[in-house]
């Protein structure tokens, strides 16, 4: 922390937890900014004015959030800062009991009390900047948000707790967002909300991913659609055919599954078995040969099993994922598994962690090295000592593979795609050259 006094105004943003939480921040910046004040985000400038938000999901996340609290407290405590603001997550779940324990906050807001935090700036909030966000990644792709909250009951998960009931955006919100996110150089979109194949049946009275997304694309400059979080339970089907037939969407189905045992999947209310997800996954191998296939697990959920655990296994082996995350069990409070006994030794989940990725790690290193040899189109994200850092169409920033490629012997600019052919590969990279044509 800086100790030495600024004369003007300048506020920190500083963002943790999910690209939800990312996009929040960036409409918070957009709004300031036009409020006339200097902004920057999770920046080591000097700022006298912090806002922090917070994520609140899980033990990890939450612990995260309140460090990162009592440092800028004990910031504000030395006279480092004039002011300090907590924002998100964490303090809409916990906003009471959080004042009380650190008084050094000047005020705490909820999720959905963006005009409320304005005032304490005195700006008004302006409608006509919804969608005109300040992206703070490197310019080239953007999180584009369809809808907020979620409706989902599931056993595990305090995220309606935090963000409310599910509620989707007009189309014409969205399609309005990704062409000024177009105009501003944006080349990839990446759609998230809590549960895509949820969006519309709130609005419209129907699932209307597939409609929306013929939309996103026709947009010039757009280049890539990916699709985050969609949801394995009564999954519109068509939306595989939708991916299939436009290249601007990218071969990539992130499908949180949670496990691979339909005991486990009813104690979590999932509502949803592991036929379910065998469907889903094989209709979009069928229609997409080349489709990457992202999910999350939990291991180490209340009555987790030896043998329930080992059809988790099974399951992962037999389905051979592309990209695996892998989460242990956290007891929320709040929450319908809060009930149950959490009867998993927090050792045995760490172990369960590890046997699953050294699963997934063998399958991942198979797959990649079956790409050595191919050339693949790749969208650069950063240099990064030695080497431009980018993705291909089947990795996703910050949680999949990435593509690297010597600094000494290429060039290329971050933010441009480029055609690569891949030389060498290890579990979780791969390496190559530009691949240039005569």
């Amino acid at each position: 922390m800086k100790t030495k006094k600024i004369t003007q105004d300048k506020v920190n943003v500083i963002t943790l937890g999910c690209s939800k939480n990312q996009v929040d921040s960036e409409n918070l910046i957009a709004q300031l900014e036009a409020g006339k004040y200097d902004v920057v985000h999770d920046s080591d400038q000097e700022a006298n004015i912090v806002i922090i938000n917070t994520c609140g999901f899980i033990g990890d996340a939450k612990e995260e959030s309140i460090n990162t609290i009592l440092s800028y407290a004990d910031a504000k405590s030395s006279g480092e800062l004039d002011k300090l603001y907590v924002t998100g997550c964490l303090s809409e779940r916990y906003k009471g009991e959080l004042a009380q324990e650190i008084p050094e906050v000047d005020a705490w807001f909820g999720t959905l009390e963006l005009p409320a935090l304005l005032r304490k700036f005195n700006v008004d909030y302006k409608h006509e900047l919804l969608g005109h966000r300040k992206p703070v990644n490197p310019g080239h792709f953007a999180y584009l948000k369809i809808a907020e909250g979620c409706t989902r009951t599931c056993a595990f998960c305090a995220i309606p707790l935090m963000r409310g009931a599910h509620i989707s955006r007009e189309i014409q919100d969205i399609v309005d967002e990704a062409m000024f996110l177009a105009q501003k150089g944006i080349k990839e979109l990446i759609l998230i909300s809590q549960e895509l194949t949820f969006y519309g049946l709130d609005l419209y009275k129907e699932r209307m991913l597939p409609q929306l997304l013929e939309k996103l694309v026709q947009i010039n400059g757009i280049e890539w659609i990916r699709l985050h979080y969609t949801y394995p339970g009564k999954f519109p089907i068509e939306l595989i055919d939708v991916m299939a037939k436009h290249p601007k969407i990218c071969n990539y189905l992130d499908i949180p599954l949670q496990h691979g045992n339909d005991q486990v999947l009813d104690r979590m209310n999932r509502n949803t078995t592991v036929n379910d997800a065998r469907k889903v996954v094989a209709y979009a191998r069928k229609q997409i040969p080349d489709i990457a296939i992202r999910t999350t697990f939990i291991v180490g959920f209340p009555g987790e099993t030896e043998d329930e655990f080992q059809d988790l296994l099974d399951f992962v082996q037999e389905m051979e994922f592309d990209r695996v995350g892998v989460f242990q069990y956290s007891h929320e409070e709040d929450t319908r598994a809060y009930i149950m006994k959490d009867d998993v030794p927090a050792d045995l989940k760490a172990d369960r962690a590890s046997q699953l990725m050294e699963i997934q790690q063998e399958i991942s290193l198979r797959k990649n090295i079956e790409k050595v040899g191919k050339v693949l189109k790749v969208l650069f994200d950063r240099k990064e000592g030695d080497y431009f850092i980018g993705r291909t169409e089947f990795d996703s920033p910050e949680v999949d593979n990435e593509v690297l490629i010597p600094a000494d012997s290429n060039f290329i600019r971050v933010g441009d795609f480029a055609n690569v052919k891949i030389t060498d590969a290890e579990e979780f990279d791969l390496y190559g050259e530009l691949y240039l044509t005569r």
